[in-house]
């Protein structure tokens, strides 16, 4: 099996399900070294506000509560990390609403907007 993509992988999700599936997808792809599920933007912003967390790449869900997907990349982009351009951001939605997917090509942060499911095809697309 070949080394690691990434070294740590923040799956930011508040479906328990969508996060099971992505996690296996995940590591059965061997896709990073180490995999955090984060359920909550608002905490993802505080984790790796205080450097608990330093992803290099985040799949990230539109429609959460309290704060989504995009209320995330507006709060990401405050925190001026030193390397916050260099994580690879992949918006992982199920939303088939044209809007988002034209915010999301429009953000300077997002690599990519895939639909879920994610699947080890679409995962093999992103790390080649």
């Amino acid at each position: 099996m070949a080394e690691p993509k990434f070294k740590l992988c923040l799956l930011i999700d508040d479906n328990f399900i969508d996060n099971f599936v992505t996690r296996k997808i995940l590591e059965t792809s061997n896709f990073a070294e180490q995999i955090v599920v984060i359920q909550s933007a608002p905490e993802a912003i505080a984790q790796i506000q205080a450097k608990k967390i330093q992803p290099d790449v985040i799949f990230l869900d539109i429609r959460m509560p309290f704060m989504d997907g995009f209320e995330f990349l507006k709060e990401f982009d405050m925190l001026h990390l030193d390397d916050n351009k260099k994580i690879k951001i992949f918006m992982l939605s199920s939303s088939l609403d044209p809007v988002d997917f034209k915010l999301s090509n429009e953000n300077k942060y997002i690599t990519q907007f895939i639909h879920k499911p994610l699947t080890h095809k679409v995962l093999e697309s992103i790390i080649l």
